[in-house]
């Protein structure tokens, strides 16, 4: 990830108001960070991050504010201390929230944000050979994980979505796509999970490997179809990563293991990262991002040559 500059401008003091520490947001959070005070709402406390809700935002309506050593959504604004330093202890679910001039703040809390840092990685350009050699070499490191999933083990959906986006088959992909949407207990459904990770490689390992066009073109419609009313499927803070993931947006763990594929670097530590997140989050992502890699080989072969667009 790349660290942007930025500079708000200075904020009147207001009474009583506890200093901000320093944080460095998501440009995905603009929308959000860089417009008036909004009210929010804290909907889960971690060790090692808070979610607050902004009711009635445009998406990304949820934003993650998260310690330096915790897994980085592509909404995240990430503090500089750690797990171990307790920085959320006095935050509590349902507490009320502000967002907005460039700060986060609830009860015991508060960052003012200092830096941004761009949530879609530069892969290309890649020719498809090299992206399928690094597909294969992240597969290795995945083992079984990378190819049957976490959560929807067992569910045929999932591998039926990997094949129907293979088979460039838009209709095929959107109906298999939508019946996973929500799939799965937590914050993060396992189905919204594999959705993400597909959706993000699709376009920029699509975007990234020459000639482009196909896999970017269906991740453009897919990824209208399943986001279109995930706020009332699925939970408030996996429509919002399904709407990032859309646009290209891929958390931190994710967006190394892109590298991976397209060479920059051994998979062995990025994907040990990646499957360490949350209790399924990781495999899943996995699961998907390898869906979605092999179909943006796939469709670069002669077959598409004259299609894409």
């Amino acid at each position: 990830m790349t660290p942007l500059v930025r500079a708000p401008a200075p904020l009147p003091a207001r009474p009583g108001a506890r200093p901000a520490g320093a944080g460095a947001a998501s440009l995905a959070l603009r929308p959000l960070l860089d417009g008036p005070r909004r009210a929010a709402r804290v909907i889960a406390v971690f060790p090692a991050a808070v979610y607050a809700e902004v009711r009635g935002a445009p998406e990304p309506r949820v934003l993650a504010v998260v310690a330096s050593d915790a897994a980085r959504m592509p909404n995240a604004v990430v503090v500089p201390a750690a797990r171990r330093d307790q920085p959320f202890r006095a935050v509590r679910e349902g507490a009320d929230a502000v967002v907005g001039d460039g700060r986060v703040e609830t009860g015991g809390f508060a960052v003012r944000v200092r830096r941004e840092w761009d949530p879609a990685p530069v892969l290309g350009p890649l020719h498809p050979a090299a992206l399928a050699r690094g597909v294969r070499a992240v597969e290795s490191a995945c083992g079984d994980a990378g190819m049957t999933g976490g959560g929807l083990a067992g569910h045929p959906d999932p591998g039926l979505l990997a094949a129907r986006c293979a088979a460039g088959d838009l209709a095929g992909a959107v109906e298999a796509a939508e019946r996973i949407v929500g799939l799965g207990p937590g914050l993060t459904p396992s189905g919204d999970d594999i959705l993400c990770g597909l959706l993000v490689a699709l376009r920029l390992a699509g975007g990234a490997v020459r000639p482009a066009g196909r896999a970017v073109w269906l991740a453009d419609w897919l990824g209208a179809a399943v986001t279109a009313d995930a706020g009332t499927r699925t939970t408030a803070l996996a429509a919002t990563l399904l709407h990032c993931a859309a646009a290209g947006g891929a958390g931190a763990e994710v967006g190394a293991v892109l590298r991976c594929a397209a060479g920059a670097e051994p998979p062995g530590p990025a994907v040990r990262r990646l499957l360490a997140v949350g209790h399924t989050s990781g495999t899943d992502l996995a699961c998907g991002l390898l869906a979605g890699c092999r179909a943006a080989v796939a469709l670069t072969g002669p077959r598409w040559m004259n299609r894409a667009g």
